[in-house]
């Protein structure tokens, strides 16, 4: 059987053409890939550099608060971007306490409300111009709970009633305070005060307890357990009254007007908004914690919102376009180099 003619020398070249031109498509690609892995791997860690080690401390807030749930969960975010950084985590009264401890060296991190940093500057607290932000977080709702049945309708009504005001070191003391004084009750000889946190508070509501103040997050576990279980329902704090604190100026410029959304607590709130306060929260350090380490934190507490989101419903308000303003206190250095790389 005759064997087929030899393909003409043009016709080979042209398949071999055809072959490389396709092979250079996929290097191409393959490329391209391989460019968009790195940008990917840049976004996430700093190329070329090794995770920080050590100890550092790390000041949540009470039991059952936001502030304790999203320490522990943004711990984990930390092991998984750092495994070698050991983190304790410290309980603590909130805000107040937690802003002295960074001043004063007893924790390297911590959450607080703007008023309360605010307030120690104000006041010239020790190192209090060591101060710096890393990231502002999410907001806290000011919730004064009353049982349902209960005949206190507005702030003015706690006038002679047993209110639980927070511990004396918690932003919810400092809040708590305020609110009553501009009403025109004296929180020492007004009420009845009681300090219970978010830990203890709700299981005394209706029993010794005829009221409590609570700063935090929405939802707090602590009240969606009680609204769950208990009839209960959320006093207003009305505009107004928000305003007037507003206009005192100091750290009370830190609080504005807004509602509590329905959804916060359907099974108290009969689909209906309260109007209430809130201020925001920042997640504080101190000037001379090292850069890189601050700089690896702040990447892991961006990054792992959607993660931390899905069980703290207020971290889904973190945000990189909102976390550099850290006001009343300045951008750590390490923070600032983070958000600088990634600047769009």
């Amino acid at each position: 059987m005759p064997h087929p003619p030899p393909l003409p020398r043009l016709t080979r070249l042209a398949r071999l053409t055809r072959l490389t031109r396709r092979q250079s498509k996929i290097l191409q690609a393959v490329a391209a890939t391989l460019v968009a892995l790195g940008l990917l791997l840049w976004w996430l860690l700093p190329l070329g550099k090794t995770p920080p080690s050590g100890t550092i401390i790390f000041s949540t807030g009470t039991r059952a608060g936001v502030y304790q749930k999203y320490g522990g969960l943004l711990n984990d975010a930390i092991h998984k971007d750092m495994p070698d950084l050991k983190v304790v985590l410290k309980d603590t009264a909130g805000s107040q306490e937690n802003v002295s401890r960074v001043a004063n060296g007893q924790s390297d991190f911590a959450i607080a409300a703007a008023d309360a940093v605010e307030n120690y500057l104000q006041n010239h607290a020790p190192h209090a111009d060591t101060l710096r932000g890393v990231a502002r977080l999410y907001d806290d709702y000011v919730q004064l709970v009353v049982p349902a049945d209960s005949d206190i309708r507005t702030v003015e009504d706690l006038k002679g009633k047993r209110v639980s005001i927070g511990a004396p070191d918690s932003g919810v003391r400092l809040i708590a305070d305020r609110v009553l004084k501009a009403t025109g009750i004296d929180p020492d000889k007004d009420i009845q005060p009681r300090a219970y946190g978010i830990d203890t508070g709700p299981k005394r509501l209706g029993h010794d307890l005829d009221a409590f103040f609570w700063s935090g997050g929405l939802p707090t576990d602590g009240l969606r357990n009680l609204a769950e279980h208990s009839a209960i329902r959320f006093v207003p704090i009305q505009p107004a009254l928000v305003a007037k604190l507003h206009g005192e100026g100091e750290s009370t410029r830190y609080y504005r007007a807004t509602n509590m959304p329905a959804s916060a607590y359907p099974s108290a709130q009969n689909n209906a908004t309260v109007p209430t306060m809130a201020v925001s929260n920042l997640l504080i350090t101190r000037s001379d914690v090292d850069p890189e380490l601050v700089e690896w934190l702040t990447r892991t507490v961006i990054n792992s919102r959607d993660r931390i989101g899905h069980h703290v419903h207020s971290a889904q308000l973190v945000d990189v376009r909102t976390a550099i303003y850290t006001d009343p206190v300045p951008l750590h250095e390490g923070a600032r180099r983070y958000y600088r790389s990634v600047k769009p």
